[in-house]
């Protein structure tokens, strides 16, 4: 059966991007940038702390991590809620050790129902990156817009009720719409990471700025959907090292997941390769926020 003609039309279609949201810039065109004390690479980890409601949304979709068997799904359930009582106070711990400052991607129901962490985040001098509402919380261009708008205004007023004002949002699964952009700088929010179509910075049409958070080396993908060892993966991540210093002005972008890597069986390796990062010599570790005011301070 032959297609009809309109099988590949749709809004937006036509040569080169279908969109208008940023310009394409290749690396070639790219000017080169540099990083505080002349680091060639910016190292940025990014703590993901999640709430996963015991009986998941499917509209628009089921966010990745969420419980899949029938409910109660009590053993998936504690296994994340394992991440937000043990395992994240594990990877705060090894930053800490080493007198790292680090991100915290965070649902705002986390900083709701678990004051204790919230206090460990901001004792540790961490920076706050507002993950959403809850891991139910999810965007895409099929939700009517004023229930995305809803989802982000909230992020927002709960987030300053608790006396927090995060520069930036990581939208729930990196899903976005085509009006996420202006809706996020209307509510306030300076920078997302959720578009992972480079190794640096770069701007919307509008002012927003995007620092990728790589999504082929989060600890999710690499342990849990491909299913490699804790070695494999601090083992990919000092590979990424290598190729993104030797270019020099790139971002490592470490996505750490407490229930996976804060696991008693695997931060032992986590740390290890903490420390082969900090002995490079032509890297440094850095919040989004310092990322952010290399790049705009050399932006041409």
């Amino acid at each position: 059966m032959s297609l009809g003609p309109d099988h590949l039309s749709y809004p937006r279609r036509r040569r080169g991007y279908d969109h208008d949201l940023y310009a394409y810039a290749a690396a070639p065109e790219q000017p080169p940038l540099a990083w505080p004390g002349g680091a060639r690479l910016a190292v940025w980890p990014v703590i993901v702390a999640e709430f996963f409601p015991l009986t998941p949304a499917d509209r628009p979709f089921r966010a990745p991590g969420h419980m899949a068997t029938p409910f109660p799904d009590y053993r998936h359930y504690s296994a994340r809620d394992y991440g937000n009582r043990i395992g994240i106070f594990r990877l705060l711990d090894a930053f800490e050790a080493r007198g790292l400052a680090v991100s915290v991607a965070m649902n705002v129901a986390v900083a709701e129902r678990y004051p204790a962490l919230l206090d460990a985040v901001r004792a540790g001098g961490h920076e706050i990156i507002a993950h959403g509402t809850d891991m139910n919380g999810t965007i895409d261009g099929s939700l009517p817009p004023e229930e995305e708008e809803a989802i982000i205004a909230a992020t927002r007023a709960r987030w300053a009720a608790l006396g927090e004002r995060p520069a930036g949002f990581h939208a729930i699964a990196r899903s976005q719409s085509f009006r996420t952009p202006e809706l996020l700088l209307a509510h306030g929010f300076t920078f997302t990471c959720d578009w992972v179509n480079d190794d640096r910075p770069w701007r919307f049409a509008n002012g927003l700025i995007n620092l990728p958070l790589n999504h082929e080396l989060s600890d999710r993908q690499i342990i849990n959907i491909c299913q490699a060892s804790v070695d494999s993966y601090a083992e990919q991540v000092g590979d990424a090292a290598q190729c993104l210093a030797s270019e020099g002005g790139r971002v490592l972008s470490l996505e750490l997941t407490p229930y996976i890597l804060g696991l008693p069986y695997r931060i032992a390796v986590f740390e290890q390769l903490l420390d082969t990062l900090l002995a490079r010599g032509d890297s440094c570790f850095a919040t989004a926020g310092a990322i952010l005011a290399a790049f705009t301070a050399q932006e041409r």
